[in-house]
């Protein structure tokens, strides 16, 4: 008889329910229907026809319906997380269970709208490897904001992501960087994006915005007084609108910004007014930094900062969570670009990147990639040395403008000038001056933004990173690790192959998944492309000291 005492099992993983007041947030889709009732008996002063009495019949019926189809969904989904992996289950008659590995885990991101956060609760969404939305995320709505933290912790204690080093904060929110809010498009394009949506939601309440009083006296007015004022007063008036609209959309999305590297090793950004993010990426998935410079961003003397990351989900997903920085004075973006990197970003027009400790924590991830092809030492000067393009770029650039931007414009003026006159309209003589004064102006301004874009264009090695800088309406420094490039593309058109010019396009498993050098010297791409990332496209390299096959 054996004395050993038999082992008791190890008990499984409780599963684990989502909060009650789930119900109450997939309630929240009433606003828009009510909202849109309400302004319609305000609209008809507070007449209510027989046709919304049946639009509040058929909201109250999809209410019931909701309300029960939201119960069933409440009881039927369970979590835990198990040794090995997290679990999610859900499903009447159709039951699905979904099971991700814990080490697979890349991201695990909070967020809350005004309505999670007045019922006290919020979305956890944990991303993996994968790209798409399907395979590589999993989400669970709504959990507790403490319930929340602590699953993040719980999925985020398998990842390998090594210590931190130096200063763990690297960025926080400052009020003086709402200046740079108003120097992006939405200034401008904001403004028609709002009244279209304000359009879209009148009409669709049977309300032409046109007919409204207020709307046609306006309109009366402006076309009966002096154009040659009213027109810059309405410029005006579109670019405060503007300026207003992108800071006050700048502050709801970037309040309370924090920007860390966790005791877990995984950066964190933290962001928010009403709805309030958190996303975090883990180290081991970081691939690169992207420091972008819009046209007039650039010109005030500010850039943002995206991080080049795998497991951030689909495209759409990857843009919104990929932002690091805001809009901020450039030096705070260099910084924290570097602070992502570990080391000192290699920023072409600065004669150091002054990053704390950066030199420290970078030289430990130097040496070897990851896919096990050597690269060289981080100890290189922080200033990088970009290859200049060649000539048959700047032309490009010129022709195409020119092509398609100048002659369609002054082409249309004038044609339309011609048939007006032919109808003997007074109207065709301005037209057919605003032809030649569009292409005079037009014509400089081109020319002006294709030796822009020609100059900015560069490439080179600097260290374990391939640098690349390119366009003028947005500039585009890109840091991205030599190891984590999969695959080259080599791109020509007839246009370009006339020229000697190719794009090369480096292919890895994150951010856009794909990075281009456009415009490179056909003859100079494949050795340059060899010797970025050694091993891939040896293999189709003819060498000086073995004759080509046949």
């Amino acid at each position: 008889m054996s004395g050993t005492a038999p082992r008791s099992p190890v008990p499984a993983a409780p599963w684990r329910r989502l909060d009650p007041r789930t119900l109450l947030v997939h309630c929240g889709w009433l606003a828009a229907p009510l909202g849109s009732l309400g302004l319609t008996a305000l609209a008809t002063g507070g007449r209510i026809t027989t046709g919304a009495w049946i639009t509040l019949a058929a909201v109250a019926a999809s209410f019931a319906v909701v309300t029960c189809i939201g119960l069933i969904r409440w009881a039927r989904t369970a979590f835990r997380v198990t040794d090995e992996s997290f679990d999610v289950r859900s499903g009447l008659l159709t039951r699905r269970l979904r099971s991700v590995p814990l080490h697979r885990i890349r991201t695990v991101d909070l967020t809350a709208t005004p309505l999670h956060r007045l019922l006290g609760v919020t979305v956890l969404r944990a991303g993996t490897a994968s790209p798409s939305e399907s395979g590589g995320a999993l989400s669970l709505e709504a959990l507790t904001v403490a319930a929340a933290g602590k699953l993040r912790a719980e999925l985020l204690a398998r990842a390998d992501t090594g210590a931190t080093a130096g200063d763990p904060l690297l960025a926080r929110f400052s009020p003086r960087w709402l200046r740079y809010a108003p120097l992006t498009f939405w200034v401008v394009g904001g403004v028609f994006v709002a009244v279209g949506a304000v359009h879209r939601v009148l009409d669709g309440m049977g309300i032409e915005l046109w007919k409204l009083g207020p709307v046609r006296r306006a309109a009366e007015e402006f076309g009966s007084s002096l154009l040659w004022l009213t027109i810059p007063a309405a410029l005006l008036a579109v670019l405060a609108a503007g300026a207003i609209g992108a800071t006050a959309l700048y502050t709801e999305n970037w309040w309370n910004y924090r920007l860390e590297w966790a005791d877990s090793g995984t950066l964190r950004i933290r962001r928010g007014l009403f709805t309030t993010r958190a996303v975090t990426i883990e180290r081991a998935r970081l691939r690169g930094v992207l420091l972008r410079e819009p046209l007039l961003l650039r010109a005030g003397g500010g850039a943002l900062v995206r991080a080049v990351a795998g497991g951030l989900g689909n495209r759409e997903e990857n843009r919104r969570r990929s932002a690091v920085l805001p809009p901020a004075p450039r030096p705070v973006a260099l910084r924290v670009a570097g602070g992502t990197l570990r080391s000192p970003f290699p920023d072409p027009e600065s004669a150091a990147a002054d990053v704390p400790g950066a030199e420290r924590s970078g030289a430990g991830r130097s040496g070897a990639g990851r896919s096990g092809r050597s690269t060289p030492s981080a100890a290189v000067p922080a200033r990088p040395v970009l290859a200049r393009h060649p000539r048959a770029a700047l032309r490009r650039r010129r022709l195409r403008g020119l092509l398609w931007v100048v002659l369609p414009g002054t082409l249309a003026l004038a044609g339309s000038g011609l048939v007006l006159a032919g109808a003997d309209l007074a109207c065709a003589p301005v037209l057919l001056h605003a032809a030649w004064i569009y292409a005079a102006v037009a014509t400089p301004a081109v020319l002006w933004l294709a030796r822009d874009a020609y100059r900015n264009l560069g490439h080179g090695l600097h260290g374990r990173h391939l640098v690349v800088r390119s366009g003028t309406f947005s500039r585009d420094t890109l840091a991205l690790e030599r190891a984590a490039i999969a695959a080259w593309t080599f791109t020509s058109t007839p246009a370009g192959r006339r020229s000697g010019l190719v794009t090369l396009t480096a292919a890895v498993a994150a951010g856009e998944g794909g990075y281009r050098i456009p415009d490179l010297a056909a003859a100079d791409a494949p050795a340059f492309a060899a010797d970025t990332a050694p091993g891939i496209i040896d293999a189709f390299l003819l060498h000086p000291d073995r004759p080509a096959d046949g």
